[in-house]
């Protein structure tokens, strides 16, 4: 009887062991190599510069547009990666350009009253604008809220530097 149970137990073994769960078996090499290489090569800051690094900044030409908030008579555009460029637009047939907030490593932003809640990189932060004088109070910083920004191929960085974060990423030469 045990004789009839191994045969059948032997070939599903023997037919499983054979396969290859994974892709093509014999290209594990080439495939390893194109799975952990980026077209692109990560920009850190260290902690410390990152966290100093909110500051407003005259107005300039928006080069890599991202999302675009609007609050009363105020415009934000999100230059990707590197802060958002602050217009008011009372008339919206002509915006005028105000102030650009630097906020190395942000993508998205919130507004509620004058409070800005923008991720910088993986840090939360929040920030008081006042509208009137045009001026920034950081007002707190939450780290280490969102994951890690990954390349724009998909890829996250490797050997990060002690007490640096990923801000940026550039296409290697």
């Amino acid at each position: 009887m045990g004789r009839v149970y191994f045969l059948p137990l032997f070939l599903i073994v023997s037919t499983l062991g054979s396969c290859c769960f994974y892709g093509n078996c014999e290209d594990d090499d080439f495939a390893d190599d194109q799975l952990s290489s980026s077209l692109y090569e990560p920009v850190f800051l260290d902690r410390s510069d990152f966290e100093k690094s909110v500051q407003l900044g005259e107005p300039m030409e928006i080069l890599n547009s991202g999302k675009i908030y609007l609050k009363d008579n105020y415009l934000f555009v999100n230059e990707v990666r590197k802060g958002f460029h602050v217009f008011d637009n009372s008339d919206p047939q002509n915006p005028i350009k105000i102030t650009f907030i630097e906020v190395p490593g942000s993508t998205d932003l919130a507004i509620r009253e004058s409070i800005l809640y923008i991720n910088q990189a993986t840090d939360l932060i929040a920030a008081d604008f006042d509208f009137g004088t045009n001026s920034l109070t950081l007002t707190k910083r939450i780290e280490n809220t969102f994951p890690e920004l990954l390349s724009p191929d998909g890829f996250y960085a490797y050997d990060v530097p002690i007490n640096s974060v990923v801000v940026d990423w550039k296409l290697k030469k």
